[in-house]
């Protein structure tokens, strides 16, 4: 499987997902180019973070909630495409709530906001040009 179709089978497990997960979390930063250490679940305690911890720079961060919180969620949007334009609405009747996200012109869904913002963001990524700097991935 290429580049591109791991980016748009992950959009689509943000679309698909009901709730957040650590699994997926863990997916999206490495598709964005972060080295990730998961951390096995029957490992996890006080002093060790679920989900595992990723590299930046030269640093290791606990693996941050990104399938949950809109923060994150964000955060690695400017961080990963700083000129990349982005919205976000929610779309909510009596019976359901919804969320749409348009990330440089590709659109995603989902139960939760930063669902919905990583997978506009992940088929944003899928479509850019790898060999034109201007693409708005940066380097981690």
């Amino acid at each position: 499987m290429d580049d591109r179709t791991q980016l748009l089978a992950l959009a689509a497990r943000c679309e698909a997902s009901s709730k957040p997960d650590r699994e997926l979390d863990a997916d999206i930063y490495e598709a964005l180019g972060f080295v990730v250490r998961r951390k096995p679940a029957q490992l996890v305690n006080r002093r060790t973070p679920a989900g595992g911890i990723y590299q930046h720079g030269s640093f290791w961060k606990t693996l941050g909630t990104v399938s949950a919180d809109i923060d994150i969620a964000v955060s690695l949007l400017r961080q990963k495409a700083p000129g990349w334009s982005w919205s976000l609405q929610c779309l909510a009747n009596e019976e359901t709530l919804a969320f749409q996200a348009l990330v440089a012109d590709c659109s995603g869904q989902g139960v939760m906001g930063s669902l919905a913002l990583c997978a506009a963001m992940l088929r944003a990524l899928a479509r850019r040009d790898p060999a034109t700097p201007e693409s708005g991935l940066t380097e981690t």
